[in-house]
């Protein structure tokens, strides 16, 4: 549908501002779930009130979003082809983007208006993945072999693993904590408009930071790729290539010229395109570090400008592809797996990148959700998640385990979700402290988890087979 459009027409445009404000509300939505577990604790034990909380969270998320860097942000873009990411002929990836953040936009809003403490990294994930079904069906190509499903996995190992850990070992705290105080308040539920004792009440803000910092580090930059998908569609001219990259850049035709032979023996399906884009940095030449920069060469206009950085874009990815396939590919050697790997560090500076304006956005839309919602998720955990009210040292067990895991995969690269590491974490200690958990609500919360990513990929998928299709 949207492919008959020009790329510069209007209608292109308005959609890309259309997904610039959804990636917003996305990050927004991501406050209302997943930030919203950093301060249940402070707030319900009346620790810290709710407006100091919130702000208090949102400047711990913003240094961890400046600090955790763009691994995270990265390993999610990766599920998507690189055709998606970039379309061979420069245009803007539009169907793209309003499939993902209309599917997950969709979903996480259902969800908060229930008060269900949902995962808004199974949203995004099963949007991506709908978008890499839908787009190797669209193309005529395997499942099997149009989508990454190794990449898929890794992502969802990490968020199957992460609540089983954090339900263990919060539950194993909160035992240890019963076993050494005995008695206290860090085990008697908090009463109405009663702060905790001065030490008690230095424990949660202190779990309310590290959970916060920590949620920076890895949800923040859930966002950030997306971000940048939609501001290279808006101004590709400034952003598809990374300015501070122009020495990585130069080095592309080399690298593009060493990684040639390992695509043509051991490339897929696709391999053709890659040897072609391949071919393109090679050619580019002495213009690459120019480009990086936004300079021009004699003779070039501001449109073929344009389109020459978001084509080069393009070759870069389709590289980068074949190269990921070799590091997988069991027939080859272990030094040609070696290579690959090398030459995926190689390229990746020249595309993978996010200005620091777009970790800052990211991160006070984080805040912003946090404010408007945080309200619903609160209780669900305070008093909806045990057969008795949450106490602070359950709070704290479960936030000072989550914000350890969190923060682990957040500087190791792999995504993982708070609300799951949180809500496990909780329920871990109501366990080991004998009240119990209401299954009804666990139930709830566990039907949501598993039907997220179904949903998501349908939906997803559905938009981008209507909009990404010349015969609708």
């Amino acid at each position: 549908m949207l492919v008959h459009f020009v790329p510069s027409s209007g209608i292109v445009i308005a959609m890309l501002v259309a997904c610039f404000v959804m990636v917003l509300a996305f990050e927004a939505t991501n406050g209302f779930h997943d930030s919203s577990n950093a301060v249940a604790t402070v707030i319900y034990t009346h620790a810290l009130q709710p407006g100091p909380a919130v702000i208090w969270s949102g400047v711990m998320n913003f240094l961890g979003v400046l600090v955790g860097g763009i691994a995270v942000a990265y390993a999610l873009v990766e599920i998507l082809p690189p055709d998606v990411l970039t379309p061979p002929d420069g245009s803007p990836a539009v169907p793209m983007l309003v499939s993902i953040f209309a599917a997950a936009l969709f979903w996480n809003i259902l969800t908060w208006a229930f008060g269900i403490p949902n995962s808004s990294s199974h949203c995004i994930i099963g949007a991506l993945i709908g978008v890499a079904v839908a787009d190797a069906l669209l193309k005529a190509r395997s499942v099997a072999q149009g989508v990454d499903w190794k990449q898929i996995v890794t992502v969802l190992e990490g968020l199957a693993i992460s609540p089983i850990l954090g339900l263990v070992l919060a539950g194993g705290l909160y035992g240890i904590l019963r076993l050494v105080v005995r008695r206290g308040h860090l085990f008697e539920p908090p009463k109405e408009g009663q702060p905790p004792v001065w030490w008690l009440r230095a424990l949660l803000i202190l779990t309310c930071t590290s959970v916060s910092f920590s949620h920076g580090t890895n949800d923040g930059q859930k966002s950030i790729g997306l971000i940048m998908l939609t501001i290279i569609g808006l101004l590709p001219a400034t952003y598809a290539l990374n300015p501070q990259a122009s020495q990585q850049m130069a080095q592309l035709g080399q690298n593009a010229a060493a990684a040639t032979p390992l695509i043509r023996q051991y490339g897929d399906d696709v391999k053709a395109q890659a040897l072609r884009s391949a071919a393109t940095l090679q050619n580019a030449g002495a213009r690459l570090p120019a480009e990086a920069t936004g300079g021009r060469t004699p003779g070039d206009t501001d449109a073929q400008d344009r389109a020459t950085r978001s084509q080069l874009r393009g070759a870069v990815y389709d590289v980068l592809s074949e190269l990921k396939h070799v590091t997988e590919a069991p027939q080859a050697s272990p030094g040609d797996k070696k290579q690959a790997a090398n030459l995926l560090k190689q390229m990746g500076p020249p595309v993978q990148y996010a200005p620091w304006w777009v970790q800052v956005l990211s991160a006070l839309c984080l805040g912003i959700g946090t404010m408007v919602g945080y309200k619903r998720v609160v209780r669900t955990l305070g008093e909806r998640l045990g057969k008795q009210h949450m106490t602070p040292g359950q709070g704290a067990s479960a936030e000072l385990v989550g914000s350890l895991l969190i923060g682990t995969a957040g500087f190791t690269g792999l995504p993982v979700s708070t609300t799951h590491i949180i809500t496990s974490g909780i329920a871990g200690t109501m366990i080991t402290g004998g009240q119990g958990v209401q299954g009804g609500m666990l139930l709830r919360i566990a039907l949501t988890w598993v039907v997220t990513l179904p949903v998501t990929i349908a939906l997803s998928a559905g938009l981008f087979y209507v909009l990404d299709n010349p015969g609708f």
